[in-house]
């Protein structure tokens, strides 16, 4: 019976990753696909068909003038727009091909706007139901990891960290440098704390004489520690030189931002300005990355499918976020939507990115000659991209796997 309970709570589990993966890719893809379809239809061209995944085709409809595609390999979408491949000599004033350099630009990058703003839409719907972060000038305990220094030395969740070595703290960055600086050597830590285990009334160890020092917490190791004196309450650490993979010297969650909420009026516009900051920086983020990524692979100290994370990465992901609500399932389907943006303005064959470069080279290169380069790149590119998306879903397959 147990065995049984678990199984299904096994596979409720699945089928909410499952659906909520799905969800999430099917809205990136469409929101960047109508992107193309809405401002080709708005220019004029026809659009042939409008297609979910990519070839071979499952399913089609034709409605109106376009075709309604569901296809075989659902790693992205397309819209095939009238005369996008050729130079047509019929129906011209419908023909992709035909439209000026600025209009062809406008509707190729119209699919990376769209992912962008379904990004912050994304961060302005969080932020809008569950407050907005602003920095606090003051560095808050948010977590404390088991078997820490920090949790040696009896650090308390809400904890407000005040001074480190006698310097005050009032941002991330600042404690995080000063923890780097004092690797293996201890530090004191000034903390403000309420409540129980505070240091606002201090005992008397016989009447009229006050004690100067009381410890509070401490390790094995005697190195973490924390103690009252005078009033003040101060944690003796030793920051580790060596430490778990994303647990840090400290092993303790620190917070420089608190949320807050405001009237409705005001609310609404500080969601959509945190909206933007927001997508802003995992813009710079995903950049940075990328950057970094290529600079790796052309000096051979990586390949691209050790560093990425493919359709079958960004499932685990989903699994994972999946547990923690539905309003992180949303801000990583913002993260997810900016990514894909950035990653469809790189100037590669097949991708939106490569394609403008061609219309650009037009100039050079003249309508025909560009056609005739543009379609074998094209092909290429896309053998090249399926390629790597099968490279990176065997890496994170034998990621999971372990």
């Amino acid at each position: 019976m147990g065995f049984l309970l678990g199984l299904r709570d096994f596979n409720y589990s699945k089928m909410v990753t499952a659906l909520a993966f799905l969800i999430i890719l099917s809205v990136l893809i469409l929101v960047h696909e109508g992107g193309h379809f809405l401002a080709a239809r708005r220019a004029g061209i026809l659009v042939e068909e409008f297609g979910f995944g990519l070839p071979p085709r499952i399913w089609g409809k034709k409605i109106g003038e376009t075709i309604y595609s569901i296809n075989a390999l659902p790693f992205g979408g397309f819209v095939r727009l009238y005369g996008e491949e050729e130079v047509v000599g019929r129906n011209k004033e419908r023909a992709f091909s035909n439209k000026s350099q600025r209009v062809r630009i406008k509707i190729l990058l119209s699919g990376v706007l769209m992912n962008l703003l379904l990004g912050v839409s994304a961060f302005c719907l969080v932020y809008s139901f569950l407050g907005i972060p602003e920095k606090a000038n003051r560095i808050k305990v948010e977590a404390i990891l088991e078997g820490s220094p920090s949790q040696e030395a009896g650090l308390h969740r809400g904890d407000i960290v005040d001074k480190f070595n006698g310097q005050e703290v009032r941002d991330n960055k600042t404690f995080i440098d000063l923890t780097n600086k004092s690797l293996g050597e201890q530090v004191i830590l000034e903390v403000i704390r309420e409540g129980e285990g505070s240091c606002q009334e201090e005992k008397e160890e016989r009447p009229g004489v006050f004690l100067e020092r009381e410890i509070l917490a401490g390790g094995n190791d005697g190195e973490n520690y924390s103690y009252c004196e005078k009033g003040k309450l101060l944690a003796v650490i030793t920051p580790r030189v060596g430490y778990p993979q994303n647990e840090g010297p400290l092993g303790v969650v620190i917070s420089d931002t608190e949320v807050k909420f405001y009237p409705f009026y005001k609310m609404i516009p500080k969601a959509i300005y945190s909206g933007f900051l927001e997508a802003f920086y995992w813009l710079k983020e995903i950049l940075a990355s990328l950057a970094r990524l290529i600079f790796s692979v052309l000096a051979g100290r990586g390949t691209m499918g050790m560093d990425v994370a493919g359709p079958v990465g960004i499932y685990q992901i989903t699994g994972e976020v999946a547990k923690t609500g539905g309003w992180a399932l949303i801000q990583l389907a913002g993260i997810l939507s900016v990514n894909l943006a950035v990653l469809n303005v790189i100037p590669f064959p097949a991708l939106d990115g490569g394609r403008v470069a061609f219309v650009l080279s037009e100039k050079f290169l003249g309508k025909r000659k560009r056609e005739k380069i543009e379609l074998w790149a094209n092909r290429v590119g896309m053998v090249i991209l399926l390629l790597s998306i099968l490279l990176v879903t065997i890496n994170d397959i034998k990621r999971i796997k372990g």
